[in-house]
C-alpha cells in the first residue's frame, strides 16, 4: 500500500506541472473559452420565403423581410460571447411570438416611432420592435428600440448590453442554458401568457436551419439575391463587413485620391475605389444598415447610400454607376451584409462598367475616405492603399 502511495504521489510531481500551464492556458485565453460558449454560426442566403409549421400545427409563410430580420438576430448573437445556438434560437422564438418577426411601431402611444423604418403599427400598451420592449420598463428609448439591432442586443444582455444590469437581457438570467427554450424566453419577456413561446420553437429551428451554414429546406425559395458573403467576420455587436463584389468577378483598376481626369484630362480627386466587373455582376451590401440614397441622376448615374453603425460609430457606403434598371433597393430598406443591392452598369461618368465605392464615416453626406483601406482594416478585402491622406467632398470630386 505505501509503494502504491510513493508511485502516486511521485507521478503527480510530474504531473502537476503539466496540468498548471493547461489550466492557466484556459484562464488566460478567453478566444478559448469564447469558443466553447460560441454559437459559431455563419450566415448563409436568406431566402424569399419560408414555410413554417408551429407546434400547434398552423402553417404560414415567413417572408423575405421577416426572415431578414431572424438574419440580424443571427449575426448580432453570434457576435456575442456566451451567446450559443441555442441562445439564438429562444431569440427567435421570442421575436416570433412578439411580433411575428416585424419591426413594429406604436404611433398611437409613441407617434414619433412611425418615422422610423418599420413593418407596421402594433398598439400592445407601449411596446415597439422585434421584441415588444417598452420603454417604461427600461428598455431604451423610441429611437433606441425602434432599431433592430439594438433590440437584439438588449434581448441577449450580458454585461456588454445596453440595458445592464436591467432589465435582464438572457445572459443575466441565472441558468436559462438549462431551462426550457420557452421558459428562458418567458424570463426575459415577462409575459402575461408564458406557454406561448414553446409554440414558435419548430419554427425557430426550421429558420436556423436554413439561414446558417449554408442549409436550405425543400419549402424555401432560395434567392441568389444575398450569395455568401465572400469575406465574412464579424467585426462589432452590430455588423460584418463583407466585400461589395463576389469573389473573382472584379479588377481593381482606380485608387482614392488625386489623379488625371479619364474623361477631361484634367487634375482631379478620385472619392472612391473603382472594381472593373461585367456588366450585370450583383453590388452586395458591404455591411448590415439602412438605404438612405437610391437614385438615378447626374454624374453617379444609378446610385445607392447605406448607413450603417459599425465599431459604434455612424458610416456610410456608397455605390455608383448602376443602370437605371439595376438599383434593387428603395431608401428606408433594411439590408443585411452580403445582401444583392444593384448590378454592376456604366452610367453617369463612367468609362466602362464598374463599381465605384466609396465609405464616408459620419453618413450619407459625409467626407469620403481610402474605402480599400477600410475594407481591409476591416477584414473584407487586401487591397493596395492610396497614398494620398486628403478626403474630398462625398458629393464632388471625379465619379468616373
Amino acid at each position: 500500500m505505501m509503494k502504491k502511495l510513493a508511485i502516486a504521489v511521485v507521478a503527480l510531481m510530474f504531473l502537476a506541472p503539466t496540468l498548471g500551464l493547461v489550466t492557466v492556458g484556459l484562464v488566460m485565453n478567453p478566444a478559448a473559452i469564447a469558443c466553447l460558449s460560441s454559437s459559431s454560426l455563419t450566415l448563409g442566403n436568406v431566402p424569399d420565403s419560408l414555410v413554417v409549421t408551429t407546434a400547434n400545427g398552423e402553417t404560414f409563410t415567413l417572408n423575405k423581410q421577416q426572415l431578414t430580420h431572424a438574419a440580424t438576430i443571427i449575426t448580432v448573437g453570434s457576435s456575442i460571447e456566451g451567446v450559443t445556438r441555442d441562445g439564438v434560437q429562444i431569440a427567435i422564438m421570442a421575436a416570433l411570438t412578439e411580433s411575428t418577426l416585424r419591426q413594429l411601431a406604436n404611433t398611437g402611444t409613441y407617434p414619433e416611432s412611425g418615422d422610423y423604418p418599420n413593418d407596421g403599427n402594433g398598439s400592445d400598451h407601449d411596446s415597439l420592435g422585434l421584441f415588444q420592449m417598452r420603454p417604461q420598463s427600461g428598455w431604451g428609448s423610441v429611437a433606441d428600440l425602434m432599431d433592430p439591432e439594438y433590440q437584439v442586443a438588449a434581448f441577449f444582455g450580458g454585461s456588454s448590453g445596453p440595458n445592464y444590469p436591467s432589465p435582464r437581457g438572457l445572459l443575466d438570467i441565472p441558468g436559462w442554458q438549462s431551462m426550457g427554450k420557452g421558459e428562458a424566453a418567458q424570463a426575459v419577456e415577462v409575459s402575461a401568457y408564458p406557454d406561448r413561446y414553446n409554440n414558435y420553437e419548430p419554427v425557430a429551428e426550421k429558420i436556423l436551419a436554413t439561414l446558417t451554414s449554408g442549409a436550405s429546406t425543400s419549402s424555401a425559395t432560395a434567392s441568389p439575391a444575398v450569395p455568401p458573403a465572400p469575406s465574412p467576420g464579424a467585426v462589432t455587436k452590430t455588423s460584418r463587413v463583407v466585400f461589395p463584389l463576389p469573389e473573382g468577378t472584379w479588377v481593381h483598376t482606380g485608387d482614392f485620391g488625386p489623379r488625371v481626369d479619364p474623361l477631361t484630362g484634367e487634375n482631379a480627386f478620385h472619392t472612391g475605389t473603382d472594381l472593373a466587373a461585367a456588366d450585370g455582376t450583383q453590388i452586395l451590401a458591404a455591411a448590415d444598415g439602412v438605404v438612405t440614397v437610391a437614385e438615378f441622376s447626374g454624374g453617379w448615374g444609378g446610385l445607392t447610400v447605406i448607413e450603417h453603425h459599425i465599431d459604434s460609430t455612424t458610416v456610410a457606403t456608397a455605390y455608383a454607376h448602376m443602370w437605371e434598371t439595376g438599383i434593387h433597393v428603395t431608401v428606408g430598406d433594411r439590408v443585411i451584409a452580403g445582401q444583392h443591392i444593384g448590378d454592376v452598369g456604366s452610367s453617369g461618368r463612367s468609362t466602362g462598367p464598374h463599381l465605384h465605392f466609396e465609405v464616408r464615416p459620419g453618413g450619407t453626406y459625409a467626407e469620403a475616405i481610402d474605402a480599400a483601406k477600410w475594407l481591409n482594416d476591416h477584414d473584407a478585402a487586401d487591397l493596395p492603399e492610396a497614398t494620398a491622406g486628403a478626403g474630398c467632398s462625398a458629393m464632388t470630386g471625379g465619379t468616373s
